[in-house]
């Protein structure tokens, strides 16, 4: 673990000497985890500082954490930690003062109050300091996986097969989706999952044609697809799925919907290759939909980068020009959306790789049937 977190922090001094930088401060929660590899540290309270300079790196945290970052960096870690009883702007302050920097990069994520206290405390210490923007260059680098990461992925996949698996064996007619969650939930928890990676949708019938559905006490009927969009999360890294189940037998034009996103899907993930824009691919679908007819129920990017975040870089959408390198970590989410009748999407997400997509999901992509 602390090998990786030497690379990480080499990349991040890389770009320090290409833009003139002498320090970087990192506050952002999904940046402070990518950069420290501190596994299951962070919950959702900003309380933690980093500060790197081109021969030091060093972290502030308070005595809620301190032994749990210890713990979890290593004794070897290349990134001291302390909890000192200080303001986090005061501590930069001093780092500042300790290690002569003159350009210091702040992301582009932190708060115009906790930046107006980090000037204060620079000024008060009577320093000499230029604040400069990163423009959301940590979490561009996020983008590309190491293969801790991509091990975490795999495991958080793992786990959330295993449980659509089980969710297959429990979705009948008369259940509500409010149940149906709990029990998919549940699972996850139970069989691995450190968390899970985001509210799970459970959308049947009608309501399977609002992408972002909520769970309600809608019960399944006998015919209804059901969207389930769901993630274990393992190790801080999430995992992001969906799969489109029928409740009974399908209409003759449910089955036709699904085979068009299915080939939507299969097709994309057969054409992404390294060095490819995110709207290249996101087009290649939304031809595919069109062509079928169905262009007009199709209206969200085909994709998004996942890995500490469940909605990272690179973005596969209409506008996106973020490239698909080798190492990154995106879904395939393709969708046709009838209002008043029913939703399909069909998700994987995977590793680009030089030779293509590897999906690390393993479900099936064949409309699943529940009598």
């Amino acid at each position: 673990m602390t090998a990786s977190t030497d690379a990480r922090l080499q990349r991040l001094r890389e770009l320090m000497r290409a833009r003139g930088y002498d320090a970087v401060v990192l506050r952002n929660l999904p940046d402070v985890r990518w950069l420290t590899n501190a596994a299951r540290v962070l919950d959702d309270e900003v309380a933690h500082t980093v500060f790197v300079s081109s021969e030091g790196a060093w972290l502030h945290t308070d005595s809620r954490y301190f032994g749990s970052f210890v713990s979890a960096m290593g004794e070897q870690a290349p990134i001291v930690v302390d909890m000192e009883d200080t303001p986090h702007p005061t501590w930069v302050a001093q780092r500042v003062g300790q290690t002569g920097a003159r350009v210091v990069a702040v992301e582009d994520t932190l708060s115009l109050g906790f930046f107006g206290k980090l000037s204060a405390a620079v000024d008060q210490a009577s320093l000499a300091c230029l604040f400069a923007q990163l423009h959301g260059d940590v979490a561009a680098m996020r983008a590309v996986k190491d293969k801790d990461e991509i091990a975490l992925l795999l495991r958080s996949q793992e786990i959330t097969d295993e449980a659509f698996a089980h969710i297959c064996t429990f979705v009948r007619p008369g259940l509500t989706e409010l149940q149906i969650r709990a029990e998919l939930e549940g699972y996850m928890l139970a069989h691995g999952a450190h968390a899970l990676s985001f509210d799970s949708i459970v959308a049947a019938g009608p309501n399977g044609a609002n992408p972002h559905a909520r769970p309600s006490d809608r019960v399944v009927e006998s015919g209804d697809l059901v969207v389930i969009d769901f993630g274990a999360s393992f190790g801080d890294y999430h995992a992001d799925m969906t799969r489109t189940v029928c409740a009974g037998r399908p209409s003759d034009e449910q089955r036709k919907v699904y085979d068009i996103v299915r080939k939507a899907h299969e097709t994309c993930a057969s054409a992404a290759r390294p060095g490819m824009a995110g709207r290249e691919l996101h087009a290649l679908s939304q031809r595919i939909i069109a062509e079928a007819g169905y262009g007009d129920y199709y209206k969200h990017g085909l994709g998004h980068g996942v890995g500490v975040e469940i909605h990272e870089h690179p973005s596969v959408g209409a506008r996106s020009a973020d490239v698909l390198e080798v190492g990154s970590v995106f879904t395939i989410e393709p969708g046709i959306y009838l209002p008043g009748k029913f939703g399909i999407r069909l998700e994987d997400f995977g590793v680009m790789t030089n030779d293509g997509y590897e999906p690390f999901t393993q479900s099936t992509h064949d409309l699943v049937c529940i009598a």
